[in-house]
């Protein structure tokens, strides 16, 4: 049985007039445990497809299954909810707030969801460990490589140990030193938490090394 099983996606954005279609009756299917890249041209919908996933965005039409919940029966706030407990994000730009360190960054949403710091401190700081950055926890993202505060970004979407991870160029912004370390990491975290991942990327090493390749072209998903 799919752990992810989406019917017939559209999605449409109307700009200057005109009516944009991003996603075209698209299909998707993933078992659990799987990782798959998307491949595709910059601008063809990878991003709004993962947006559409995670629950940040509704389709204009079509159902998405994750697990036993259906997205499109919940109400907004029970997306909030679904989202923040079963959906990690990592994006291009790591978006850290850099006036808090990186163990405050990765327990973040722990303490949105109003964990005591006593719980979630040591658990934000075993990510950190799991990451390479047990050593660099008190330090703010301006004293840390791009490399570094990607890794904490990776970290914090982990954190409320989700079932499914999102990942959208998460080494665009990175150099090929950088990004191969980061390739490994998303690895690894993959086997070892048990997740169900997938990462949009342009990079070529980072979408050989998924279970899949799937390109998204005029709307729609097929085999790269």
């Amino acid at each position: 049985m799919a752990f992810i099983d989406v019917r017939g996606i559209c999605k449409s954005y109307t700009h200057g007039g005109r009516t944009l279609e991003i996603l075209r009756d698209l299909d998707l299917s993933l078992g659990a445990g799987e990782m798959v890249a998307i491949v595709g041209a910059s601008g063809v919908g990878k991003s709004t497809l993962l947006h559409v996933l995670g629950g940040l965005d509704r389709p204009d039409a079509g159902s998405i299954s994750i697990g036993d919940i259906q997205l499109g029966a919940l109400s907004d706030a029970e997306v909030v909810s679904f989202r923040n407990r079963s959906v990690g994000f990592v994006f291009q730009f790591h978006h850290l707030l850099p006036e808090f360190s990186a163990v405050e960054n990765v327990e973040m949403p722990l303490r949105i969801a109003r964990m005591p710091l006593a719980e979630a401190r040591p658990r934000a700081e075993e990510l950190l460990r799991r990451v390479g950055l047990g050593e660099r926890t008190t330090h703010r993202p301006g004293m840390l490589s791009g490399g570094e505060q990607q890794r904490v970004a990776v970290a914090r979407a982990l954190v409320m140990k989700p079932a499914l991870l999102l990942a959208d160029e998460p080494t665009g912004d990175l150099d090929e030193k950088t990004a191969d370390s980061l390739h490994r990491l998303l690895r690894e975290v993959h086997a070892d938490i048990g997740l169900t991942s997938i990462i949009a990327t342009h990079n070529p090493q980072l979408a050989a090394a998924c279970d899949r390749v799937l390109r998204l072209e005029s709307g729609r998903l097929t085999p790269a």
